[in-house]
């Protein structure tokens, strides 16, 4: 994993365990798996459509739906890292 992911995992972990006050990873965390769900499909189509607006969008939305899957994930107890072995898994296919 990179660092940068690596940090924001732990970030996430952190917030799902101490939910600080204010905090939109704790908010997601308390609406719910259901929620936090429909928010990645947001993303997903948010990147859809950025591809008509330009790299720093589409930049910006990829961002943004990674941040929410590994929410969704932390959300389900799963872990990034078995979504990076699956990855390699596949690369050996």
């Amino acid at each position: 994993m990179s660092d940068t992911l690596d940090t924001l995992w732990r970030v996430i972990q952190e917030r799902k365990a101490n939910p600080p006050p204010g905090s939109y990873t704790a908010h997601l965390f308390a609406q719910g798996e259901q929620a936090i769900a429909k928010k990645v499909g947001e993303e997903a189509i948010e990147v859809i459509v950025a591809t008509r607006e330009g790299d720093a969008r589409v930049i910006s939305e990829a961002a943004d739906l990674i941040y929410h899957l590994m929410v969704l994930l932390a959300a389900r107890n799963l872990r990034w890292a078995d979504v990076e072995a699956e990855l390699r898994r596949r690369l050996k296919s």
